[in-house]
């Protein structure tokens, strides 16, 4: 990636070629020695520059880093943490990282696995034949090299005889890849923890998910700390080598000279990991699949600038939820839960779901379907996995019905027309790319056109969104689109649909441009106010501009947005009106665009203290306090926000007011939603389950079985989607089905 305005052309007189990757605490620049030796400079933000402790805290990891120089990590070439700006020097390695390639190609099995356990074992055997402890081995910071592993970024390791910074408090590391003591007494971490991390390592290499992955960082880290590892995926000889090195208690796990002698003992075809049929689980591990925040992921690795001193070019704290790539591996799904946001065009409304505000058929809170609402002629329940197309790799699907028909997209489909009577599929648009988590669908544009997205077959270069004709599915346009709507609004919905015109940013990220949704023609674009980037937002066919400063947005910490109304016949852009982030956009309500203000935890839970209503049109904004922080994953419909935790718990509150309504239990772990549709308030998880809550007292009306293997994936948007009283529901593996609202497939 090219050098940008303002980045430096050299550092301590190596020259600059350009980017790596960036990220929380600093920039990576791949830069060349005199010699013609290319070598990779990171250079840390000058704000952390200024703070002792991390000064401090640079100092050791540039000392540690020379301590361990050898064949297994990055040799220190320069450094100079002293200076104004510090940096460090080290090999450039070329290669991805364990994180890239299991996101790539899915989990490791036979001779490739044994050698990488053997060569993370040397690697690690060699750190501490040097008194160094890593304390942060995670798969960004394996670098998978022609000459094999190198372990990398020893931005949080210490040498055995220091003691542990304590950062003010907070526990530093990455939760999947911690050891107990690790996350319970910081100070007292040694070698055997990075035993610990290394057994995680291994079984995430072999079977696509870690040994603890559970719905949240703190989750994870209670998984850690108190519940028997998930090894049933993992190759019974690895097994065997790689249990010992999970045990709770360091003084029970093996040395690195004891796991390798019984790593050198494993067959050399290694069987692989038994097949579930399905992805993996996806916790914490979104720390280090993420694409980096500028956009480059896949970029060749090297000691990286994240979050905690760094991880590669893929970068961004536990505080954020970044984009990242579904893996195509062997497991059951479980996604990082509350992440929040949807396609705009899939929020619960009255003019797409067919429901009143309130979800009953008189907007009283009525608890039965409405009857009276004409099923599609010759309608039966039906179900089907849409074929994900060359790309094998299947994910989640959304749908927008319309007229007589569902257009789904996502898992490998840039979309796909099925008929809401019989399920027929009419046609089906792949794409070759990996499924992007939350990457669905745009919308449909009146009767004629639905939008889509095509994603790239590796992690290089930017999406598209496709424009389709809806009789026969034929490709009318495409335009590439910048990706950062995650970071700045909560949503992975990089068009925004308002009405009949496409919303995107272009892929340099310095404009909006605006389309006509049937033709694609640009009808004007508007760049960025200075220095800002920004993500389109549409709601009820209004549109706003949704922006933060470019350091933030490159950090994914918008702590300091500015919401702008977009006058869709011109481009012109109202009053900037100054918003406290964090921000979840949950949608549209009397004219106001509603917000949920974010407040992440140390370890990065994510809490919801505040709602914000923002009246573009008078250039105003106004905050309602919650009376208590909520979890989970929050979404509009109708008057109110509900909050659904990961266990299931939904908590109504007012969204005007912020006052609770009612707390209940929907039935459902890892419910998306709610649709307010006939009769009722709607919930999903992604095992296909379905629960209707009343919309006044949210009493349980009936909950529906399982219909596939996948589950979590909290904040997620609704995966239901009506056609009159027809219930037109997704999950994963491309599962599509549909039933009758007035007769639902009842548990048991």
């Amino acid at each position: 990636m090219s050098l940008r305005s303002g980045d430096p052309e050299e550092i301590g007189g190596y020259p600059l070629e350009s980017r790596l990757g960036s990220g929380g605490m600093g920039t990576v620049f791949l830069a060349r020695t005199a010699s013609g030796r290319p070598i990779a400079i990171k250079l840390i933000h000058q704000q952390f520059a200024d703070d002792d402790e991390f000064r401090i805290r640079f100092r050791q990891e540039v000392a540690a880093a020379r301590r361990v120089s050898g064949a297994f990590t990055a040799a220190v070439v320069d450094a100079d943490p002293e200076g104004r700006h510090p940096w460090m020097a080290t090999t450039y390695i070329e290669g991805a990282t364990l994180a890239q390639r299991i996101a790539r190609r899915g989990p490791i099995g036979g001779a490739e696995l044994r050698s990488l356990a053997i060569g993370l074992a040397e690697a690690l055997r060699d750190i501490h034949r040097a008194d160094v402890v890593h304390r942060d081995l995670k798969p960004s910071n394996v670098v998978l090299s022609p000459e094999g592993p190198r372990v990398i970024d020893f931005g949080i390791s210490r040498a055995a005889d220091q003691q542990t910074l304590t950062m003010t408090g907070r526990v530093i590391g990455t939760p999947p890849f911690m050891s107990p003591e690790q996350l319970q007494n910081p100070r007292g971490v040694g070698p055997s923890s990075d035993v610990f991390s290394l057994g995680t390592l291994l079984v995430y290499a072999a079977t696509g998910q870690g040994p603890f992955d559970a719905d949240s960082p703190y989750m994870t880290a209670y998984q850690v700390v108190h519940e028997a590892p998930a090894l049933d995926d993992v190759p019974g000889a690895l097994r065997a080598a790689v249990e010992p090195c999970l045990a709770k208690d360091p003084a029970a796990r093996p040395t690195v000279d004891e796991l390798l002698v019984r790593l050198r003992d494993l067959p050399v075809e290694l069987a692989a990991a038994e097949s579930r049929g399905s992805r993996t689980r996806d916790t914490d591990t979104q720390h280090h699949l993420s694409t980096a925040p500028d956009g480059t992921a896949g970029a060749p690795s090297t000691p990286g600038p994240g979050d905690t001193a760094g991880a590669t070019s893929a970068s961004g704290g536990l505080g954020r939820r970044l984009r990242r790539r579904w893996r195509p591996v062997l497991a059951a799904v479980v996604a990082v839960a509350a992440i929040g946001g949807g396609v705009a065009v899939l929020r619960a409304s009255t003019e797409t779901t067919g429901g009143t505000p309130d979800g009953g058929p008189d907007g009283r809170g009525h608890t039965v379907a409405a009857t009276g609402v004409p099923l599609p002629q010759g309608f039966r329940p039906w179900r089907q996995n849409v074929p994900p197309g060359k790309s094998r790799i299947t994910d989640e699907l959304r749908c927008v019905p319309r007229g007589d028909s569902a257009y789904c997209g996502g898992g490998g489909v840039i979309a796909t027309r099925v008929r809401i009577a019989d399920g027929r599929r009419l046609w089906t648009a792949h794409h070759p790319g990996i499924p992007v988590q939350g990457t669905h669908l745009a919308g449909v544009a009146g009767r004629d056109t639905v939008l889509g997205y095509r994603l790239p077959a590796d992690d290089s270069g930017p999406g598209e969104v496709v424009a389709l004709d809806t009789a026969k599915g034929e490709e009318l346009w495409s335009a590439r689109y910048g990706s950062q709507s995650l970071a700045l609004s909560g949503r992975d919905a990089d068009a925004a649909l308002a009405g009949s015109t496409v919303l995107s940013v272009d892929a340099g990220r310095t404009r909006v441009e605006a389309r006509a949704a049937r033709s694609g023609k640009v009808l004007w674009t508007t760049p960025f106010p200075a220095g800002l980037d920004c993500a389109p937002v549409a709601e009820h066919g209004r549109a706003y501009l949704l922006c933060g400063s470019a350091a933030e947005v490159s950090k994914s910490e918008v702590r300091h947005a500015t919401v702008f109304g977009v006058d869709l016949a011109s481009g012109r852009l109202g009053e900037g009106v100054a918003v406290p982030g964090p921000l979840q956009v949950l949608g549209a309500r009397g004219g106001q665009l509603v917000l949920a203000k974010q407040r992440v935890g140390e370890i990065g839970v994510i809490e919801y203290e505040a709602l914000v209503r923002v009246d573009a049109a008078r250039g105003r904004a106004t905050t309602t306090r919650l009376a208590k922080r909520y979890g989970g994953a929050p979404a509009l419909a109708g008057g109110r926000v509900y909050f659904t935790e990961q266990n299931g718990e939904v908590s109504a509150v007012d969204a005007t007011t912020g006052r609770p309504a009612w707390t209940r239990q929907a039935g459902v772990e890892g419910a998306a939603g709610p649709v307010a549709g006939p009769g009722a308030l709607y919930f999903s998880s992604a095992s296909g389950r379905v629960a209707a809550l009343a919309p006044r007292d949210g009493k349980l009306l009936w909950t529906t079985d399982p219909r596939t293997n996948g589950s979590a994936d909290v904040g997620a948007s609704p995966r239901v989607a009506f056609a009159g009283r027809v219930a037109v529901v997704s999950g994963a593996g491309n599962l599509v089905y549909a039933f009758n609202t007035a007769k639902p497939p009842r548990s048991g």
